[in-house]
């Protein structure tokens, strides 16, 4: 299984390994990189090579245990997956805590990214009533408490979609976990700070998508990402899905990340053509941006 090493962590990543512009999705909290799965053949037939990485403290990647880390180092192990791979620019993007990945990866090497896949995220910090809720919630979650009651709540709210069928698939590694490995990712979930106001630093093409269900990345919090945003045309939403819409919806999703990547991937070869056509612009200094932890 292909493995890179970024600081501390050893992180498990999937690739495609198809000679076309790539694609690379972080999942959300408490799920894998196998919840793209669904979208790999898809994404291949249109000639795109899906990078999927396990985040810290989930799947298969490894990290000393109970180290502390933030949504930077995360982006971080992204780019660590990318040049073990030999990719030099690709379109980035994440569900939930993949999407707070995605955005810091852009703030702090715009240069990497071609466009911005962002589902069912957000760019902000936790309110206080967030942060009570997630408090009470990762209590029960790493004590002695029954798990059946608490898979009960949380599936609905994390995966959505109107088929529990679609949740077992996770509910059954949830029942099987260490329940105290996920301490460090919670405090990271926890403790982010908001980039809203940097996203105007970021000029990538974005696709902004929610379930129309989702309690979590609200219509408003995504309004305010995709406002933000200089090159996002609003917020898709798909009728029906909830937080998870990526793997409740991966016929909806697909689509829309293969429109992305191409718009993304002729964006960049257009800025290329001009660039080799008017040679004396190439000497012209930008200024760097710093992404401040």
């Amino acid at each position: 299984m292909p493995y890179v090493q970024s600081g501390a962590a050893t992180v498990h990543f999937v690739t495609s390994d198809i000679a076309g512009p790539t694609l690379l999705l972080i999942h959300g909290f408490l799920m894998d990189e196998s919840m793209f799965e669904p979208m790999r053949e898809p994404l291949a037939a249109a000639g795109i090579n899906l990078v999927t990485i396990d985040a810290r403290c989930h799947g298969r990647t490894q990290s000393p245990d109970g180290e502390q880390f933030t949504y930077w180092d995360m982006a971080a192990d992204a780019l660590a997956v990318m040049d073990e791979l030999g990719i030099r620019k690709a379109v980035i993007g994440g569900m939930s805590q993949g999407g707070f990945t995605a955005l810091r990866l852009a703030l702090l090497a715009p240069e990497r990214v071609r466009g911005l896949a962002l589902i069912d995220t957000e760019a902000g910090d936790c309110s206080p009533g967030e942060l009570a809720f997630y408090h009470t919630f990762f209590e029960r979650w790493c004590s002695a408490e029954p798990m059946a009651p608490l898979v009960a709540e949380l599936a609905p709210q994390l995966i959505g979609g109107s088929d529990p069928r679609l949740w077992r698939a996770w509910t059954s590694r949830w029942y099987s976990s260490d329940r105290q490995s996920i301490l460090p990712a919670a405090r990271c979930l926890m403790e982010r700070r908001s980039v809203l106001h940097r996203l105007s630093e970021i000029t990538a093409p974005t696709l902004v998508i929610r379930g129309s269900h989702d309690g979590t990345s609200t219509a408003q919090k995504s309004d305010a990402l995709a406002a933000g945003l200089a090159n996002a045309d609003g917020v898709v939403t798909i009728p029906g899905a909830g937080h998870g819409a990526a793997w409740t919806h991966p016929e909806v999703v697909a689509p829309l990340l293969i429109r992305l990547v191409r718009r993304s991937t002729a964006r960049h070869e257009n800025n290329l053509t001009h660039a080799l056509a008017h040679p004396w612009l190439q000497g012209r200094s930008t200024p760097g941006i710093h992404a401040a932890r």
